[in-house]
C-alpha cells in the first residue's frame, strides 16, 4: 500500500526544513514535499501461544488440586511440542455461585504460554484442545530470524524509489528537468508487528492461514525541482 501527499510551492512561500546534512541545502527552484508510506509482511516460522487453564470444585483446596492435575497433563502434552520453556504464572482463585445461582463453587485458573514452530502448530492445538479445562486463547505469528531487517530494507528502498518517481512526475508536469533530494525524515513505522490469530476463527488449523507479521516505513521527503 502506498499513500502519497505532495505539494509544489515556490521557495519564497515556504521556509526550507533542516535536511539530514549538517549544513542546509539551498533550492533555487521549486520545493516539493512528499510523504510516502510502504507496508509489507514478513515471513514467519513460529507462533507465540497462550492457553487458558481453569478448574472448579466445592472448596478452594479441591479447585487448586484439580488445577494442578490439569496443569500436569498440559505440561506432558505441550512441553515436547513447544520451543523452549513454558511460562506459567501463579494461579488465581475466586468464588462463584451461591443463592439463587446455585451452590457456591471455587474457581482456580492460570495460563500456559510459550512458542511453537509451524511444523508443530497443528499437533499442539490438537493435543491441548483435547484436555479438560484448557482454552485455546490465541496464537501470534512471529517473524523468522533475519526477515525483520530484510523487510525494513526492502520497504525503505521502495519508499525512496516511489518518492523519486513521484518527484520526477511532478517535475515533468512543471516542465522542469532536475530533481534533487534535500531531506529525508523517517517517521513512525519500523519494527515488526506480530499479528494475533484468534483460535475461534481457525477451522483447519493450518498455520499458513494466519496473518503474517507486518511492518511499515513512512518517509517525509523534500525535493528541489529546477
Amino acid at each position: 500500500m502506498v499513500a502519497l501527499r505532495f505539494a509544489a510551492v515556490a521557495l519564497s512561500a515556504l521556509p526550507l526544513a533542516v535536511p539530514v546534512q549538517a549544513q542546509p541545502l539551498s533550492c533555487n527552484g521549486t520545493l516539493l514535499q512528499l510523504q510516502v508510506q510502504q507496508q509489507g509482511s514478513a515471513a514467519f516460522d513460529r507462533f507465540r501461544f497462550n492457553l487458558g487453564l481453569q478448574a472448579e470444585a466445592p472448596t478452594k483446596a479441591a479447585a487448586l488440586d484439580q488445577l494442578n492435575a490439569r496443569l500436569a497433563a498440559v505440561r506432558k502434552a505441550v512441553a515436547p511440542l513447544a520451543n523452549g520453556k513454558l511460562t506459567i504464572p501463579a494461579p488465581s482463585t475466586y468464588r462463584s455461585g451461591g443463592g439463587s445461582s446455585g451452590p457456591v463453587r471455587e474457581q482456580a485458573s492460570t495460563s500456559v504460554a510459550g512458542e511453537v514452530s509451524k511444523a508443530n502448530y497443528n499437533a499442539l492445538i490438537q493435543a491441548a484442545g483435547r484436555l479438560p479445562g484448557v482454552t485455546l486463547r490465541d496464537f501470534t505469528a512471529m517473524a523468522a530470524g533475519g526477515t525483520e531487517a530484510e523487510l525494513q530494507t526492502r520497504l525503505l528502498r521502495q519508499a525512496l524509489a516511489e518518492g523519486k518517481r513521484q518527484a520526477q512526475t511532478t517535475a515533468d508536469a512543471l516542465g522542469l528537468r532536475r530533481v534533487q533530494l534535500l531531506r529525508i525524515d523517517q517517521r513512525g513505522g519500523g519494527g515488526i508487528r506480530p499479528m494475533p490469530y484468534a483460535m475461534a476463527a481457525a477451522r483447519s488449523f493450518n498455520p499458513d492461514e494466519s496473518r503474517a507479521p507486518e511492518s511499515s516505513v513512512s518517509l517525509a521527503l523534500d525535493y528541489c525541482l529546477t
